[in-house]
């Protein structure tokens, strides 16, 4: 990671840095596009079909399950846009959910559906309030796997069996886990599911996954459709609307190709170590943090029980206000965000104990 040579970078939560295999790759893509042009492209199309086999394989699923796209918000507007509502109808999610997790449920209100936002406890999430929220005309549970603003971490398998025993389905906003926790969506089977490779991947912006259960696939209409759509997707003269048996139906049209191209990389070197000793590694570094941050006098609002920590770390600073230190910090060397009123550390696995020295050193002066 060329980052830890100048940074103690403690922000993936929020954009992270590029992993140095994701560098050579675009920078081998940006080469090949300024010198041959087109003759390039088939090359880059074998790519992002490797990216798709690399997301299949951390996720579980299978390629017929997995669609390529631009951001988490995208993909859930795809779902949001794609069922078919009934007036009277509702979605169940979470008040503090991220906003890319709450507008697109919420514009479903001129179609007569309902989205109820269920509060938290402080980033808590109490099961028992989503259930009594829940009735028979819930359609869709949507969370996060992570919360951005708390660093609580969901037990989906529990999630998922609610939705299921409710009649709903559920859907899971991953971005703040995937790739550094593991999830096998055969043994949770969840829905559907949306990231950006942005975060936690180690990608570029503008790539990222959609997940959608098979039998799920005739059940979404799909919105967006393009040339890329249809099984034959490069007969630019035959014009019949047969839609893509599996998930690439929902890739309506040219895909950002550096940007697979880069996820792909990272998602390689992620894949080498694996989600479970990434997700050890990580939970080593955050519990060594809260550590020294509570000798400091800091309060850790993060709940950092075994079944609820996650990579994010939230917490009050020992005097000071959060912006003003978090823009300290930055000009020690140090970077982090300042979310849900305190400061917020989300390192990688990549980071170590001299990172969080600096962190230490830098909130004492």
């Amino acid at each position: 990671m060329p980052v830890a040579r100048r940074w103690a970078y403690l922000d993936h939560a929020a954009v992270s840095p590029l992993s140095e295999p994701a560098r050579h790759a675009i920078t081998a893509w940006a080469e090949a596009a300024s010198t041959d042009g087109v003759i390039a492209w088939h090359a880059w199309a074998e790519q992002v079909e490797q990216l798709r086999g690399l997301l299949a394989r951390l996720l579980g699923a299978s390629t017929e399950e997995i669609a390529i796209i631009h951001n988490t918000t995208e993909g859930i507007n795809y779902i949001a846009e794609g069922l078919d509502w009934r007036s009277g109808d509702n979605v169940v999610t979470l008040a503090d959910e991220f906003p890319t997790n709450q507008y697109p449920w919420l514009n479903l209100a001129a179609r007569g559906v309902e989205t109820r936002r269920v509060p938290t406890n402080e980033g808590a999430v109490d099961i028992d309030r989503l259930a009594a929220s829940m009735d028979r005309r819930t359609r869709v549970l949507a969370v996060s796997w992570v919360g951005y603003a708390s660093g609580w971490r969901n037990d989906l398998e529990r999630l998922t069996d609610l939705a299921h025993d409710r009649g709903a389905m559920i859907f899971v906003d991953a971005i703040q886990a995937l790739g550094v926790a593991p999830l096998d969506v055969r043994k949770t089977p969840i829905d559907f599911l949306a990231a950006d490779g942005h975060k936690w991947l180690l990608g570029p912006e503008g790539a990222g996954v959609l997940f959608v259960r098979r039998e799920h696939l005739e059940r979404l209409r799909p919105i967006n459709v393009g040339w890329h759509s249809v099984v034959h997707d490069h007969d630019f003269q035959h014009i019949e609307l047969r839609l893509k048996p599996t998930a690439a139906r929902y890739e309506g049209g040219s895909q950002n190709m550096v940007g697979a191209i880069g996820l792909a990389a990272s998602l390689r070197l992620l894949l080498h170590y694996g989600p479970e000793a990434i997700c050890q590694r990580v939970f080593e570094i955050t519990d060594g943090a809260c550590q020294r941050l509570q000798q400091i006098g800091a309060r850790i609002r993060s709940d950092r029980s075994p079944q609820h920590k996650s990579g994010i770390v939230i917490f009050d600073p020992p005097g000071g206000n959060p912006e003003t230190i978090r823009n300290r910090c930055r000009q020690r060397g140090v970077v982090l965000s300042c979310r849900g009123g305190g400061l917020r550390i989300s390192p990688h696995a990549y980071n170590d104990a001299s990172d969080i020295d600096r962190l230490i050193d830098s909130l004492n002066r």
